[in-house]
């Protein structure tokens, strides 16, 4: 008798498979002048509560990527079709889900007018929602469920905490240069692509993620079997005046609490 399978997040037998990332995060064809961009897509055993009870959270990434800018065609096209009626479906209630606070704003272009949101995201959100995803990519990658921490940094959003901002950058620049040589992973590089890099010293790895070719978000793993400096750099920053974080000839100052 074949073994029931687990699911990716938790130890739950799986009932079903999910995407991951979310389906919905792919336009079809007929919305992006028919390039089919649901090719191959990754799929890993996971149970009720982290599949079909999560859709709804699955829409509310959808709306809160595609559109952004520093998106390529495919997330801007993809915002004016099915994330627009999605947004209308609902009247506006996936924008206040997406959104703690939001301005809209109107840009002239050569085709008409280019609606605009500025606001504050539901960070702590859109953390769950990329950390599910990062289960899933180790599952699929390294076909097991991965158990220990893992810590996320949205590397596309701009804050007005400039010490935020300052840690953000040193982290863009490090994983740059640690996944130099590493591939792109995933059959649709328009939309989707990610990065494992090896493991340090310590235990811990990185993974990076690229969503329309400008969301950039970054997730360091750590095994529960490995006991490492997962928690150096936030640790200094909160007993220290100021941490500087050096990267070739760069610095990068980052005041503590």
């Amino acid at each position: 008798m074949e073994e029931q399978m687990k699911c990716y997040m938790c130890e739950n037998d799986a009932t079903s498979m999910e995407h991951v990332p979310p389906k919905c995060l792919f336009p079809v064809a007929k919305e992006v002048d028919g390039e089919n961009y649901r090719k191959e897509l990754i799929t890993v055993p996971s149970c009720y509560f982290h599949n079909s009870a999560k859709s709804k959270d699955d829409e509310f990434l959808m709306v809160s990527l595609a559109g952004i800018f520093g998106n390529n065609s495919i997330g801007y096209k993809h915002r004016l079709t099915k994330v627009n009626r999605a947004i209308k479906r609902t009247s506006n209630r996936l924008l206040d889900k997406a959104f703690k606070k939001r301005k809209h704003y109107y840009l002239k272009g050569d085709n008409g007018f280019l609606e605009v949101i500025w606001g504050t995201p539901d960070h702590e959100r859109l953390i769950e929602s990329f950390k599910h995803i990062a289960y899933g990519l180790h599952y699929h990658h390294f076909k097991k469920r991965f158990k220990g921490k893992l810590k996320v940094v949205l590397g596309y959003l701009h804050s007005e905490d400039t010490n935020n901002n300052t840690f953000v950058k040193f982290v863009k620049e490090q994983a740059a240069k640690e996944l130099i040589n590493t591939p792109e992973q995933g059959s649709n590089k328009d939309v989707f692509t990610y990065k494992f890099a090896e493991p340090d010293e310590y235990g811990s790895y990185l993974l990076s993620i690229k969503f329309y070719g400008g969301i950039d978000i970054y997730v360091s793993f750590l095994a529960e079997d490995k006991k490492g400096a997962f928690d150096f750099n936030i640790a200094i920053m909160r007993a220290c005046d100021k941490v500087v974080f050096k990267s070739d000839d760069k610095e990068y100052i980052v005041k503590g609490n």
